[in-house]
């Protein structure tokens, strides 16, 4: 089960021209692309499923791309690059600091911003593979370990599958059943209620580890999400 769509680039550009110029790049570098043009679509895009990364203009109708990055950084860690044609210092400081990982001006080199995208999409996925996720947890996949800074969590294999689903898409809710689908090769004898004793497991074991830590929430009548 893939959380986030992989190597799918989501473009928010209300230019027609650039947008279509952006998408022509992205998928001749074998990128699925989506695009959209207004502001208060991307929150709702990205809570129904992260994209690979986002390329966000600054100026947009709806809600300014500022806005979206901190309405985004509220719950997903997805890589952002902001594209703008205000250069002076304070805008470019401004848009890193609301949680951007990196910022072109306009007029920009389509194929610099294409091996950018790249270096994005890489770094995040050696995340997914073995560095820090979200809220200092590292997960190692070839080792079947989570780790908080430096202690380890002495995690069963069906604890660390469903840790390392919650930790991938920070702010999300899964639902018992997505969860189950997540960890469980095999349905026999398993329960949606089994869900709730492991998590209760995990949280005994993240609080033993980093005590006061409260980053697994209950969501009442649906499930769980993981809150860094």
């Amino acid at each position: 089960m893939n959380m986030i769509e992989a190597r799918t680039i989501l473009v928010v550009e209300d230019d027609v021209k650039i947008a279509a110029l952006l998408v022509d790049y992205l998928k001749a570098n074998a990128f699925a692309v989506e695009h959209l043009s207004n502001g208060t679509e991307v929150v709702p895009r990205v809570r129904a499923q992260a994209p690979a990364a986002i390329i966000l203009d600054l100026m947009l109708p709806g809600m300014d791309g500022m806005e979206v990055c901190k309405a985004l950084r509220r719950f997903s860690s997805v890589p952002i690059i902001m594209l703008t044609a205000r250069i002076d210092e304070i805008d470019r400081l401004l848009g890193l600091e609301l949680g951007a990982d990196d910022y072109v001006c306009k007029p920009f080199s389509p194929r610099e911003l294409v091996a950018r995208v790249k270096a994005l999409v890489r770094r995040a996925e050696g995340r997914v593979a073995g560095e820090s996720l979200a809220g200092g947890f590292i997960v190692d996949d070839a080792m079947q370990r989570v780790r908080i800074g430096d202690r380890g969590l002495p995690l069963t294999p069906v604890e660390f599958r469903l840790l390392k689903v919650l930790i991938s898409q920070p702010g999300r809710v899964f639902s018992r059943d997505q969860l189950l689908d997540a960890v469980h090769e095999d349905f026999r004898d398993v329960s949606d209620r089994a869900v709730d004793s492991h998590i209760k497991n995990i949280r005994r074991k993240i609080d033993t580890a980093a005590p006061g830590l409260d980053c697994i929430q209950s969501v009442y009548g649906v499930g769980y999400r993981f809150e860094p």
